[in-house]
C-alpha cells in the first residue's frame, strides 16, 4: 500500500467516499485488493494470497506474504506533533504566518463547547492523572500526562523548583541535551497538526512553543468547514496496528487479522518518538484482546524519498510565490484487481460526476463503503452454505451494520481497544450504515 497525500475530507454516508486523506484511500483500495483474492480463494485458484485456515469457511495469509505501507508524509493528528529544534525553526515556515493557517488549522480547546456537566467530567479527568515533565534543554518543561494514555495532556512551564530527578525526558530530548557547544540544538517549539481534539475530551493548552498541542489524544479531521467525524490517520493507524488492516466484513473469512509489517514515511519533518507514541504505545497496554488479535510492535521507518508534489517540495519551488496553496479535492487509487482498477473521485464522488448525477450508480467510488459492501455481499452468494463460516451461515443478514456487527470476534476486539485504549473515539451514526 502506499499513500501520496494530495487529498481533502468529508464525513457523509457510505455511497459517498466520506474521507480522502491518503492512508484511508490506500487502506480501502488495499481492502478491495483482499476482497478479489478472497474470491480468487473461494473459487479454489492457486494464485490466491490465502490458503484454507483449520476452520470451516476460514482463510489465512499465506506464509511468505507481508504487508508494507508508504506513506509520503507522516499521518495526520499525534505524530505529526513534532518537535523542532532552534536552527530547524529559524528555517522553517510551517508553524507561522500564513502556513500555519493553511497547512495545520488551529486545534482549539474543546472546553469552550462542553455544558456545564461535560466540563465537571472533563476536570474530573484532568484530576485523576499524574504529570511527568520532559526537559526540553532550556530549563523549560514537555509536560505529558501519563495516567491513562487516552487522554494525555501538555503544558510548557518554566520551574526553577522543580527537581530534575523527577523528570522523564524523552529519547529525542535526551538526545538535545547530551550535545553540547555551539551545535547543541535547542527544542523551541512544535509542528502543528490541522485535527482536532475530539469534542468533549481533553483540549489543547494552545500556550506559544512547545506547550501549543497535547500528546497523545485522538483528534478529528479538520475537513473544510465545519468540524468531521473522521478519526485522525495517526487514531486510524493505531487502530489498524491491533484490528488489522482488513476490517470488519473481511474477519468474517479470517482466521487471523491482517496486520502490516512496517509503515515507512517518506522525506518530510518526522520525528520516531512521536510516530511510536501515536501508532503502537498508546495501545500498546491493552489485555483481554480475543484469540488472534494482538498489539502490534510494527516497524515504523523512514525513507529518504520526497514525494514531488507534496507541500513541502511545492513551497521550496515557489519561494517568490504569494499564492495560497490548498489541499487538491480530488483522491486517486488503484487495486491489483482485473476491473476497473483505477478510481478518481472528487469531493467523495468519482470524477465526471454532475449535481444531476450525485446518488446514482456511476457516481460512487469503487472503494467508498456501499460499493466495498456490495463487492463482499457477491462473495457470501458465491459460496455454498455449508463452506460459509458459522458468522455467516444461516444467519439473516440484510444491512451493512448487520455484518459488520455479526463479526464476533472483531467488534469484541474492538469493544476492548476502545475501552481501554481509544476512549474517546467518534463513532458514525447507526443510520449512516443501515444501507444494502
Amino acid at each position: 500500500m502506499a499513500a501520496l497525500k494530495v487529498c481533502c475530507t468529508r464525513c457523509l454516508k457510505g455511497d459517498i467516499l466520506n474521507d480522502s486523506h491518503a492512508e484511508i484511500v490506500a487502506k480501502r483500495s488495499f481492502q478491495r485488493y483482499l476482497l478479489h483474492q478472497m474470491w480468487l480463494a473461494a473459487s479454489h485458484q492457486q494464485c490466491s494470497i490465502f490458503i484454507p485456515g483449520t476452520e470451516t469457511g476460514k482463510w489465512k495469509l499465506k506464509p511468505s506474504i507481508v504487508f508494507v505501507f508508504f506513506c509520503s508524509h507522516t499521518p495526520c493528528g499525534d505524530a505529526s506533533i513534532i518537535p523542532i529544534s532552534e536552527p530547524e525553526n529559524q528555517l522553517s515556515k510551517l508553524v507561522t504566518g500564513d502556513d500555519a493557517a493553511g497547512q495545520s488549522a488551529e486545534c482549539r480547546s474543546n472546553r469552550d463547547h462542553l455544558g456545564p456537566e461535560d466540563k465537571r467530567k472533563s476536570e474530573k479527568m484532568a484530576s485523576n492523572h499524574i504529570i511527568k515533565r520532559m526537559k526540553t534543554g532550556d530549563d523549560g518543561y514537555f509536560s505529558v500526562i501519563t495516567e491513562d494514555l487516552a487522554f494525555q495532556q501538555v503544558s510548557a512551564k518554566r520551574e526553577e523548583d522543580t527537581n530534575p530527578k523527577n523528570c522523564e525526558c524523552s529519547g529525542e530530548m535526551q538526545t538535545a541535551n547530551k550535545k553540547t557547544g555551539l551545535g547543541r540544538p535547542k527544542v523551541v517549539d512544535v509542528y502543528r497538526t490541522g485535527a482536532k481534539c475530539v469534542p468533549g475530551e481533553l483540549g489543547d493548552a494552545r500556550v506559544p512553543g512547545l506547550g501549543y498541542h497535547c500528546v497523545g489524544l485522538l483528534r478529528v479531521k479538520p475537513g473544510r468547514g465545519d468540524r468531521t467525524c473522521s478519526m485522525s490517520c495517526s487514531d486510524k493507524l493505531a487502530r489498524w496496528n491491533v484490528l488489522g488492516c482488513q476490517g470488519a466484513l473481511l474477519m468474517h473469512f479470517l482466521q487471523y487479522p491482517l496486520y502490516l509489517s512496517a509503515i515507512i514515511v517518506g522525506k518530510c519533518p518526522y520525528s520516531q518518538e512521536a510516530m511510536q507514541r501515536a501508532i503502537i504505545e498508546r495501545c500498546q497496554h491493552i489485555s483481554f484482546l480475543p484469540d488472534g488479535f494482538l498489539t502490534q510492535k510494527v516497524k515504523l521507518l523512514q525513507s529518504d524519498l520526497r514525494f514531488e508534489h507534496s507541500r513541502q517540495a511545492i513551497q521550496e519551488a515557489r519561494t517568490n510565490s504569494k499564492t495560497k496553496l490548498v489541499p487538491c479535492s480530488a483522491a486517486i487509487s488503484w487495486s491489483a484487481v482485473p476491473e476497473q482498477p483505477l478510481d478518481v473521485t472528487s469531493d467523495g464522488f468519482r470524477q465526471g460526476t454532475t449535481k444531476k448525477g450525485i446518488g446514482s450508480h456511476q457516481s460512487r467510488s469503487k472503494i467508498c463503503k456501499v460499493e466495498l459492501f456490495h463487492t463482499f455481499q457477491k462473495l457470501v452468494t458465491n459460496i455454498s452454505q455449508e463452506d460459509l463460516p458459522d458468522t455467516l451461515r444461516m444467519k439473516t443478514l440484510e444491512t451493512y451494520w448487520d455484518y459488520k456487527e455479526a463479526a464476533l470476534n472483531y467488534q469484541e476486539a474492538w469493544k476492548v481497544l476502545r475501552s481501554q485504549a481509544l476512549l474517546g473515539w467518534v463513532k458514525n451514526a447507526k443510520e449512516y450504515l443501515h444501507f444494502t
